[in-house]
């Protein structure tokens, strides 16, 4: 190719005008946010999720200069919320707060899901871990430990029946899951939330149920007993209750927390949201507010949190799947 001065001169002004859109858009991402940020809640105002993005976001909002507007948006087990920023621009001003069954679960347990969480997202940070507790009625089933629940179901097997906030939830996974690591049956009573499930499990009308620690403790009276707690080692909120893990190593089931952004959102705006993140919940008044409400508060990096998703997909799915579980 022959070059002549002027296309010389072209080539030069070209590549001066890319290194202005260039600048451009460094600093445009430097200054983020210049405008308010939605962060998309995929379950009803009120809720776990609901009080942790309400508290997280808006002193990230006060860190980052620009409010941090939390949007509700319920519905499919997550996926609706999901979804919705998944199709956003990848620009930073739409974020989502998800979790276990939005980045693991729902992949394998619906039939169709309009978005593939490894793909269509930008992780930012791991938020936050809620421990799950094995409770039992005592008066409805006498046992005191792992090891005698399973004996039990050996004796009875199929006629111990335990309750969840619904098909696929992580209470209900968790419970398939030590089901299949033990080799027994129990019978799944789905419920429409947690508060009627431990109304029943309360009044005898089922004998266990696995529940988060904030919802569990609240209820350690007459003849709810905790007999385990499904971390892999002794969690703090309940000294001296054991692991499953300790009668079946391995044994570990969160329902679990993150933040995203839309898949292609640049770099610098993803890092500069994780480390603003980590600075709000090193916070001692934001951490203590929030491990008060059961969370165990959570800070990775993106590819941290790329990984674990990719972890617990594979997980759950062998889980899901030997359950023959599925959604609509």
């Amino acid at each position: 190719m022959t070059w002549t001065r002027r296309s010389i001169l072209i080539g030069v002004a070209a590549a001066a005008a890319a290194s202005s859109l260039a600048t451009s858009a460094a600093f445009a991402q430097a200054d983020y946010p210049t405008r308010p940020v939605r962060v998309v809640v995929p379950y009803a105002a009120g809720g776990g999720t609901d009080f942790f993005a309400r508290l997280v976001f808006a002193e990230i909002g006060k860190q980052l200069g620009q409010q941090f507007v939390i949007e509700n948006k319920a519905g499919a087990g997550t996926n609706l919320g999901a979804e919705s920023v998944a199709r956003a621009e990848p620009d930073g001003y739409t974020l989502l707060l998800g979790d276990s069954a939005t980045f693991a679960t729902n992949r394998t347990l619906y039939r169709k899901l309009n978005f593939d969480p490894f793909k269509d997202f930008s992780p930012i940070s791991l938020s936050g871990r809620f421990a799950l507790v094995l409770l039992v009625n005592t008066d409805k089933l006498k046992v005191n430990s792992v090891q005698e629940l399973i004996e039990e179901a050996k004796k009875r097997p199929g006629e111990i029946n335990y309750g969840t906030p619904g098909l696929g939830s992580p209470f209900h996974l968790a419970t398939e899951l030590l089901s299949q690591r033990a080799g027994v049956k129990f019978t799944h009573v789905p419920y429409r939330g947690a508060a009627p499930a431990v109304q029943d499990l309360v009044a005898g009308n089922i004998s266990m149920m696995f529940i988060d620690f904030a919802t569990a403790r609240s209820q350690l009276s007459g003849p709810i007993k905790a007999i385990a707690v499904a971390s892999p080692g002794e969690f703090y909120g309940l000294p001296g209750v054991p692991p499953v893990a300790a009668d079946h190593p391995g044994f570990e089931a969160w329902a679990w927390q993150g933040i995203v952004a839309p898949e292609g959102t640049p770099p610098e705006i993803i890092n500069k949201l994780n480390e603003t993140y980590r600075k709000v919940v090193n916070q001692p008044e934001i951490r203590e507010k929030l491990t008060g409400a059961g969370v165990d508060v959570l800070h990775s990096s993106p590819n941290q949190m790329a990984a674990y998703m990719q972890a617990e997909g594979s997980k759950w799915e062998q889980v899901i799947k030997t359950a023959g579980i599925t959604l609509e």
